[in-house]
């Protein structure tokens, strides 16, 4: 077995997260390579992995030689190499979470978007505008409503892909704007996302590193 994920670096890279996360979740060995995706140098490391991956970008699962180059591919991937359980059985609920899956995928990162995940990291964090309060206000009742529908502690039922999938949006909006008792089911699965032993392997090390400042942040230039 050759399995290869390239991944990023911890306090940056929250879509190679989510697929490292699907990974590990389902037991499946793979080896990492962090790739340094830190300005300068990511331009010339992403246009290495542009040699056998077409976006140039991380992650990227090198699975034998075979290529898996999109982070929802790799993680659907992941859950049909271990025991499927990553996707609900009941047709509904695993529409819903397709639906939540690619809507993080798609538009979901334009929502409060200087709130980029590195900024999870960053010790001195900005006040919060009006507009970004009430945004996120918004999808913390989206969440409420889909945990309280499905009746479990997780979105959809039983932890999924929808949740992996929305880990590193959780900790972007919960280390600004913490979910209280206004969603009580929203921060009890926020408590219950954030202890996953992976998701703190991952957490932990990323807290050990130097912040990486991205501009716009604080509506700098």
């Amino acid at each position: 077995m050759n399995r290869v994920l390239y991944s990023g670096n911890r306090n940056a890279s929250s879509w190679a997260f989510r697929a490292w996360l699907a990974l590990k979740e389902q037991g499946i060995p793979f080896e990492e390579k962090i790739v340094d995706i830190r300005r300068p140098q990511r331009w010339q490391n992403l246009k290495e992995i542009g040699e056998f991956s077409p976006p140039a970008a991380v992650p990227v699962l090198n699975d034998d030689g075979f290529i898996i180059f999109d982070s929802l591919a790799i993680m659907e991937y992941a859950n049909e190499l271990g025991d499927g359980s990553l996707l609900p059985e009941d047709i509904k609920a695993r529409a819903k979470a397709r639906g939540f899956m690619a809507w993080q995928h798609s538009t979901f990162g334009r929502i409060c978007s200087n709130l980029f995940f590195e900024s999870a990291f960053y010790p001195d964090k900005k006040e919060l505008s009006v507009d970004e309060t009430q945004t996120i206000k918004q999808i913390y009742s989206v969440w409420e409503n889909s945990i309280e529908e499905f009746g479990g502690t997780y979105l959809v039922g039983d932890y999924s892909l929808a949740d992996i999938m929305f880990v590193p949006s959780v900790v972007r909006f919960n280390s600004h704007y913490p979910a209280d008792d206004q969603w009580p089911k929203t921060k009890a699965w926020f408590e219950a996302l954030l202890a996953r032993p992976y998701v703190k392997e991952w957490l932990d090390e990323a807290y050990k590193l130097e912040p990486i400042y991205l501009p716009g942040y604080r509506n700098d230039p």
